[in-house]
């Protein structure tokens, strides 16, 4: 295991700038995953940490090394991508000790490794085959097994399941976190899927056009997002952005609706805000809400429905904005139908409408 560490770190393409100073941290032992729509600048960050694209400015530390001007193959570090890279022409057995071959470790040494790897990852019944008759999910624990090999000092995932189907990709993810428990290594994991980050990361680094927009646990940036950006892009479905104005304590939305503001909130009056509210906190009347002593509630019609088996997502309208709210316990409602929704006041946000910035100190 080993620290990783990120000071400055630019990635420049002729003038243009993709990559913009980025500062990070990673711990012995973390799973850090970067996460952040396409084009973010993630994989580009990966891969300077890998050392397959040079770092235009800036430092990148394994350990206690500079490792800046160092080839990959000396930074000890295994990858695993999304294409796999196995090898067609070798069984599963060959494919996770070619590395040791080529490093000329003895074959005493690549069997016990080899076997420790295939039963860490279950591949213990697949050794004698190829990757042409393995499906995609065993296929990616060839490509896991083939790192884990190496005992390296940091593992780095480039989007290693956006090839597989979404029932493999629960499956992989379930495996990734055990592996990441047994073996303990340093993990740094990209994604555009941010159930993938909230479900394997410790911490979280939310990535915008090159920049680092905020890092914290998965909880942490669920829960206190720095601006609409994190607000809309972490969690499922995405929060509500209402826009208004503060009058009175309250938010007055474009067709007068009237919300008090989050009780923890003081906001000058006259600002022009966005007022966001997560689905898991505005139910129609008679369901369960999260605990709060703070309440409002509003009449709002249903566009349509997405039954979800034990709750159903409601798709409504307020103020002229699309607005999503969680029903349990489903019932059949009908389009048109105007409902009642409670929504919990201390659980919603205030973002300032020019910036996106969250209004929380």
């Amino acid at each position: 295991m080993a620290q990783v560490h990120l000071k400055d770190v630019v990635k420049r393409y002729g003038a243009l700038d993709v990559v913009h100073s980025i500062n990070l941290s990673i711990s012995e032992g973390e799973f850090v995953v970067l996460v952040g729509p396409s084009g973010c600048g993630k994989s580009t960050t990966l891969r300077m940490v890998a050392g397959l694209e040079a770092i235009s400015d800036g430092e990148v530390r394994i350990g206690d090394r500079v490792v800046n001007d160092l080839p990959p193959r000396e930074r000890n570090l295994a990858m695993v991508f999304q294409n796999y890279a196995l090898y067609p022409h070798m069984t599963v057995r060959e494919n996770l000790g070619f590395s040791l071959k080529i490093a000329k470790r003895s074959q005493r040494e690549i069997d016990a490794a080899v076997n420790e790897a295939a039963e860490i990852l279950a591949l213990t019944p697949l050794m004698d085959r190829k990757p042409g008759a393995l499906s995609g999910g065993q296929r990616q624990r060839v490509a896991m097994g083939r790192a884990i090999v190496r005992q390296p000092d940091v593992f780095l995932f480039d989007e290693p399941l956006s090839n597989l189907d979404a029932k493999l990709r629960t499956q992989m993810r379930v495996e990734i976190k055990k592996l990441h428990q047994k073996v303990g290594s340093t993990v740094i994991y990209v994604t555009h899927d941010q159930i993938e980050a909230m479900t394997l990361a410790d911490r979280i680094v939310i990535m915008r056009d090159g920049h680092i927009v905020q890092v914290g646990t998965p909880l942490e940036v669920f829960e206190r997002p720095l601006n609409t950006f994190v607000a809309t892009f972490i969690g499922s479905p995405p929060m509500n952005l209402l826009s208004g104005v503060i009058q009175d304590g309250a938010v007055v939305l474009a067709d007068g609706t009237t919300i008090p503001t989050p009780p923890d909130l003081r906001v000058a009056e006259g600002r022009k805000v966005s007022l966001g509210i997560r689905a898991d906190n505005i139910m129609p009347e008679g369901h369960s809400l999260p605990p709060s002593a703070h309440m409002a509630q509003v009449e709002m019609p249903v566009l349509l429905t997405e039954p979800l088996g034990t709750e159903t997502l409601l798709f409504t309208q307020l103020a002229g904005t699309e607005v999503q709210a969680k029903m349990l316990n489903p019932r059949p409602v009908r389009p048109g139908e105007v409902l009642r929704f409670g929504i919990a006041l201390d659980k919603c946000h205030l973002f300032d409408a020019e910036t996106g910035a969250s209004l929380r100190s």
